[in-house]
Order: C-alpha cells, then sequence, then structure tokens
C-alpha cells in the first residue's frame, strides 16, 4: 500500500472508530459510586493511614518540619502498613518514583516477592530501607557534567510530603513512592529537591513575618498551587504517520488549513462525544490517585482542551502535575487518540500553556493574598501583594529561566501567549491604590459589588476586584498571581521553585525593614505601611495592565529597562551571573554548584531537541515532501508534453511546473544548508545553543514555508503526510 493510500486508510479507519465506554463505578449492591466514595482510592496517606498510629504520625510530622531521623520502630511500622495496603490492593511491586532532570519521571520496578531463608518460602515484603532509600544510577541521567560516567552511585530518599501511590496497567499494578534524588555527595539531581528547600525557605520568612505584625498563632505557611493543563489529541492512526510528532512531539511542517480558530466555535464549545468519551475516564483515573481535576473544557484552537485542578499544596500540586500529565496520555492512548503536550504542536493556530496559580495559606486557614471587601484597607494584602511584586521585578530574569524552552520559544510573544517581558498586572483597582500609596494620597474606592445587568430575568453578578488580563505573563487574580506563562509540557517543578525563592528573598528583606521599624517604636501597622510604599515604589516600572501583546508595550518595556528574553538561548545565560542567582544561594535553595548543572543540562537540552527537530525535518523534506513533489511534477510534463504535440494550450500546466521547480529548488537548498549547518556545530554547547536559535532555527522556519507552498499546490493524492485539516478536525 503507498502511503498516500495509507493516509486514505487511516481517515476511513477514524471515521468507523467506536467509542470506548467503561462501566460505571458500583458498590457491592450494584448502587454507582459518587467521585467522594473513591476519590483517593489509589493513595496512601500516611498521616490518615489507619495502620500508622497516632504518634508515629505525629514524628512524621516533626521529622519533616525540623529535619531528623526516624526512629527504626517507626520506620518499619510504616513499611508493613503501607506493604499491607499496597498488596492488599493488588501491587506486586513498588518504585521509587522522582524527577530528574529530563524533565519528565523515572522509576524502576522491585517486587515485593522475596525468600524468607529461614524457611526458604515466599514471602511479600518492603523493609524500611527499601521505603525510606534506593540507589538508582546517577550518571545515566542528565547531570550538566557535575559528574563523571564512571560516579554512578545516586540516592532516592522518600517526601514524607507527597503521598504515595499505585498505578494500574494491563496484568499489572504498582506503588509508587515519591522521591527525591541526589548524587553521591548530596548535590540535588532533581526537580524536587530545590522545590522542597524552596517550601522550606517560604514558610521561615512568612512564618516569621507574620509573628512580626502579630499573628503569634500561625506556626506554617505553605505555598499552594493549581495548575492549568493544556494539550492537543491527534488520532492515533494519524500520529502514527507523521514522524515529527513521533520524534518532536509537534508537527515541523504543514499548511494550515483553511479554517481554524478564525470563528472562535470551539472554545467552550459542545465537546466532542468521543473527546468526552475519554475526559470521563480520564477524570476516574485522576480521582482514584486523588488528583482533585475540577474543569474540563474546549480551548481556543481546533482539537485543544484544557483540564484544570483545585489548588494543593505547592510540592502535591507539582507531583500531581507530573502525573497527571502521565495519566493523560495513557488514557488518551486507549481511546486511540495521541495526546500532544507539547507547547506548539501545530503553526499558525495557539499552542498550549500551562498556567501556574500560585497563592500562600496559614496553618490557620487564611489566604494571605485575599484582598478582602476593602483591600485599601487590608494593609497585610498591600504588603503581600507589593512583595511579589517586588520578587517579579528583582528576579525577571531568573523566573525567565523557569519557563525557558525550545516549545516554549515558539509561543511567547506570539500574539497567543504573554511575551517574553516579564511584568506584573494588578488590575484597575489594586493599580491605583499602589499608585495613592507611592504619591502619599488618599485612595477612595466604590466598593460596587453587583454588576447592572438591564434585566430582571438573571441572577446579579458579583465583580471582582480586577479584570483578567491574558496577555500578561503574572498575573493577580483576584486572590491569587497566575504566573500564565509556563509551557505546557515543562515541568512545573522549576518555576515553581524559582518564585517560591525569589518571594522568600523579597520576604527576608521584608523582616529585616519591620524589624527595624518597629525597635524605632512604630506598630506593625505603621512598619506594614512603610514596607509596602518602599516595595512599591522599587518595584513599579513592573506594573503593566495593558496589552502584552502589543508591539508599542516592547518599546515602553525597553524604556522601563526591564529585560527582553527573546529565546532560551538568551534566558539560560542567566544562570551564569552570580549577582542574578545569588537569591537562590541565600535562601539554601539551590548551591552554586546545582545552578551550573541546571544551567548545563538546560543548555544541552535544547540543542539535542533542536537538532532532533532539524534532523528530523530534513529526513521528511527528502522522503516525503520532495518526493511527492517531484511525482506531480512529472505528472504536469507528461500532460505538458502530450498538449502541446497536439496544439493544445498548456499555460496551465507550465505555470504549475515553473512554480513547482521554483519551490522545488528553494527548499533542496535550504535543507541542504540546514544540513551542513547541523554538521559544523562544534563542541561548546553555550555557543552552539546561540547559533541554533538566531540561525539554524529561522533557516528550519524557511524550509517549513517552502513545504507548505508546496503542499498546497500537490494534489491531495499524491501528498503522503497526514495534513492539518485532517489532524484538527476528524475525531
Amino acid at each position: 500500500m503507498s502511503r498516500a493510500s495509507l493516509r486514505e486508510s487511516a481517515k476511513a479507519t477514524i471515521a468507523n472508530r467506536e467509542h470506548r465506554s467503561i462501566p460505571t463505578p458500583k458498590d457491592s449492591s450494584g448502587h454507582p459510586l459518587s467521585v467522594t466514595d473513591y476519590f483517593g482510592m489509589n493513595v496512601f496517606n500516611v498521616f490518615k493511614a489507619e495502620g500508622v498510629p497516632d504518634k508515629v504520625k505525629q514524628e512524621i510530622k516533626q521529622v519533616s518540619s525540623t529535619g531528623g531521623i526516624l526512629t527504626k520502630e517507626s520506620q518499619q511500622i510504616i513499611a508493613s502498613a503501607v506493604k499491607e495496603w499496597a498488596v492488599a490492593k493488588g501491587a506486586t511491586h513498588f518504585t521509587h518514583w522522582f524527577q530528574p532532570l529530563t524533565g519528565s519521571t523515572a522509576e524502576k520496578h522491585d517486587a515485593f516477592l522475596d525468600i524468607d531463608y529461614s524457611t526458604g518460602e515466599p514471602i511479600e515484603k518492603l523493609g524500611a530501607s527499601q521505603l525510606l532509600q534506593g540507589e538508582p544510577d546517577a550518571s545515566s541521567f542528565p547531570n550538566g557534567g557535575s559528574r563523571s560516567t564512571f560516579e554512578a552511585r545516586g540516592y532516592t530518599s522518600w517526601d514524607f510530603t507527597s503521598p504515595l501511590f499505585i498505578t494500574e496497567a494491563t496484568n499489572t499494578k504498582t506503588l509508587c513512592i515519591p522521591t527525591a534524588f541526589v548524587s553521591y555527595d548530596g548535590q540535588a539531581l532533581d526537580v524536587k529537591t530545590p522545590l522542597l528547600r524552596s517550601i522550606v525557605s517560604l514558610n521561615k520568612e512568612v512564618t516569621k513575618f507574620m509573628n512580626l505584625i502579630g499573628a503569634t498563632d500561625v506556626k506554617e505557611v505553605k505555598a499552594t498551587c493549581g495548575c492549568e493543563q493544556e494539550y492537543f489529541l491527534v488520532d492515533e492512526a494519524l500520529y502514527q504517520q507523521r514522524p515529527d510528532l513521533l520524534m518532536t512531539g509537534r508537527t515541523l511542517l504543514g499548511a494550515a488549513s483553511k479554517k481554524d480558530q478564525q470563528l472562535s466555535d470551539h472554545y467552550f464549545g459542545s465537546i466532542h462525544d468521543r473527546v468526552l468519551a475519554f475526559m470521563g475516564e480520564l477524570d476516574y483515573e485522576l480521582y482514584k490517585l486523588g488528583i482533585p481535576a475540577k474543569t474540563r473544557h474546549n480551548e481556543v484552537a481546533p482539537g485543544q482542551f484544557e483540564i484544570a485542578p483545585v489548588f494543593e499544596d505547592a510540592n502535591v500540586a507539582a507531583d500531581h502535575n507530573q502525573l497527571l500529565m502521565k495519566v493523560i496520555s495513557k488514557v488518551a492512548n486507549r481511546h486511540d487518540f495521541e495526546a500532544l503536550l507539547h507547547e506548539k504542536p501545530f503553526a499558525n493556530i495557539n499552542g498550549s500553556g500551562k498556567h501556574l496559580n500560585w497563592s500562600m495559606a496559614t496553618d490557620t486557614g487564611i489566604n494571605l493574598l485575599d484582598p478582602g471587601d476593602k483591600p485599601e484597607e487590608n494593609l497585610r494584602f498591600l504588603a503581600f501583594t507589593a512583595a511579589v511584586v517586588t520578587a517579579v521585578k528583582r528576579h525577571a530574569e531568573i523566573l525567565r529561566v523557569g519557563i525557558a524552552s525550545a516549545g516554549n520559544d515558539h509561543r511567547l510573544g506570539g500574539h497567543e501567549a504573554p511575551p517574553s517581558i516579564i511584568s506584573v498586572f494588578v488590575g484597575d483597582t489594586l493599580d491605583k491604590i499602589f499608585r495613592a500609596i507611592i504619591e502619599d494620597k488618599e485612595f477612595k474606592g466604590s466598593h460596587e459589588k453587583l454588576m447592572e445587568m438591564g434585566t430582571t430575568q438573571l441572577a446579579h453578578l458579583f465583580r471582582d476586584n480586577t479584570d483578567r488580563n491574558r496577555t500578561s505573563p503574572f498575573a493577580f487574580t483576584g486572590n491569587k498571581f497566575e504566573f500564565r506563562a509556563v509551557g505546557s509540557n515543562k515541568a512545573v517543578g522549576l518555576p515553581l521553585t524559582l518564585l517560591n525563592a525569589a518571594v522568600a528573598s523579597v520576604m527576608k528583606d521584608a523582616n529585616k525593614l519591620l524589624e527595624d521599624e518597629i525597635a524605632a517604636g512604630k506598630t506593625a501597622d505603621q512598619a506594614l505601611a512603610t514596607m509596602t510604599k518602599t516595595f512599591l515604589t522599587e518595584s513599579e516600572s513592573v506594573i503593566f495592565n495593558g496589552d502584552g501583546y502589543s508591539e508599542e508595550w516592547v518599546k515602553e518595556a525597553e524604556k522601563r529597562g526591564l529585560p527582553n528574553l527573546k529565546n532560551t538561548a538568551e534566558a539560560l545565560t542567566a544562570l551564569r551571573n552570580e549577582e542574578k542567582t545569588k537569591f537562590l544561594v541565600d535562601t539554601e535553595v539551590m548551591s552554586a554548584g546545582e545552578i551550573e548543572t541546571r544551567h548545563n543540562v538546560l543548555v544541552e537540552q535544547y540543542n539535542l531537541l533542536r537538532t532532533i527537530e532539524f534532523h528530523t525535518q530534513i529526513t521528511m523534506i527528502r522522503q516525503h515532501v520532495i518526493p511527492s513533489a517531484v511525482s506531480y511534477k512529472k505528472d504536469l510534463t507528461t500532460v505538458a508534453a502530450s498538449t502541446k504535440h497536439l496544439g493544445i494550450d498548456n499555460t496551465v500546466e507550465e505555470t504549475i511546473l515553473k512554480y513547482l521547480a521554483s519551490h522545488l529548488v528553494e527548499i533542496y537548498n535550504s535543507t541542504e544548508k540546514l544540513d551542513k549547518m547541523l554538521s559544523e556545530l562544534g563542541e561548546d554547547e553555550e555557543a552552539n545553543s546561540k547559533k541554533i536559535a538566531t540561525e539554524l532555527f529561522p533557516l528550519s522556519e524557511k524550509v517549513a514555508d517552502a513545504s507548505n507552498k508546496i503542499e498546497e499546490f500537490v494534489p491531495d493524492t499524491l501528498w503522503t503526510l497526514p495534513k492539518y485539516i485532517d489532524m484538527l478536525f476528524l475525531k
């Protein structure tokens, strides 16, 4: 069967797909279960487990908050309880589930099966040492040159604060133990360890702050987080015929379909039955894992969707987002879909982001970013908001590192996502309050909450203090900040770590300022007012409430002195600047060596991803585009020659031939040039990244453009690759 025939066969397969259904969960009496009946059924939370005594739970809390080591007796009690629970659930293996610097997750499965050597009988066993510590090969994961190949030892360590869970696959169930991953000398080689440190640092400084202003009952403050996740669904039959999707997760060429998102009819539209069947099973699987999926809907682009969870503690939210991406892909496959989590799977339509919603909450139940009914009188809220804005102003370049990736370079500033300029949207009300504080003026708010609708049939609407600004990379959205610029495929732990550390660093300065003001005889409220004005005066240039997509903002941002790191290669250079990364060391979130490791890994990953894309594109041009064009050229040549021989006008055939010949020459020359430039890349990874970003990538885009022009003219029957219209609209 020809490649073109394979494409047609795939389309026929899609037309005849049957929608997958799963049995409704029921109890022993056959009655349907509610979500709350099975939510978290595959989760072991040590603090809620019946098999763990209260004194052991208290010991774990003490150890996890202050450090130290669990007693051997407690270790074994927990291990036994975990094993009994997992085996009763049908698990046969366990694994330390960790997040190396690949951006994904890693696991090595060990069976519970062991042999009792005193009797020779088989037993099921999970020892305390197996629960608490593992030893994967550290040299086989990205380490940025911090370790030699022969230095293989690394350790995984159980994270007490993230629940254990069971994953299910055909014929097997596996207990997953969330762990950190460090080298033999203790250097963090993962995403989780710096995140946990940043949570500790933020807790320390913000708890101290609360105590200084009189909230002495506050003993702990946690960063809280909710990660919205966007993704595309493509039928598996089409996905398998696109080498670029298989190799890179995005299309490297493809002519735009004539209708895509222009009519805005997909956004929040009625969800296709087959997609809804997938979403129903996805929610079911997530609920079993204790992931509180809340919202599901069509996104802007055709074939694009979004899922959003309820807020959780930052560390758990980060783990859950990693798990969420895996479950999306697994469930999609069951429905004969492939989930595309890349930031830009298709050109000319919206890509996908992962909006990181972030706040802070005390152990007494207070959201520290809740403005209340009268934000201008809420001194604590204003102080915290000013501190976060200042953190963005001071550390914008490092926050930019947190969203830098080859995939996200396609989105940032592309009139579908925030620009690469890191600014803060606070809304009109807060902006006016901040302006009044800076200028020592009184703010008078109207506090009108009800919106006049001009009709009596509708429920009254309550107006928020702020509108929403889709063009802002970092926006205040009512009672939280939304880091909107994070890419959909990104491990959220890194941007979350950098944000926590940036705020913790500013809060450390805030505490010093408060202590000095109070020591000078000021009241806590007076000290808060001084602190807020000081920080807002320093950081007002980073506040921008306008259209972040506009060219005017790019010019204005330059006048304000705000950095504009336009691509990943530029952004990652900030990690080389010790002055810019000093706050990470001072807050004890990362050591200088760990920062260097991350710089090297991120640069290497960028280079590898791009070079894989370039090589894949070159192969596709040579094996698909040029042969299709040549086949059409051959047909046209035959027709043109025969019509000329018969004296029939062949102007059309000759015109198309000239057009094809011109673009064939262009695409051939550009492809060969790209191949040559790839072969000339040297050993200096940082120099390579800059050359890739400024020279090779633009040339690759030129190759794609030439291919798309050829695709527009080659007959559908001769085109071997699934087209955008197939992948985006066939469900």
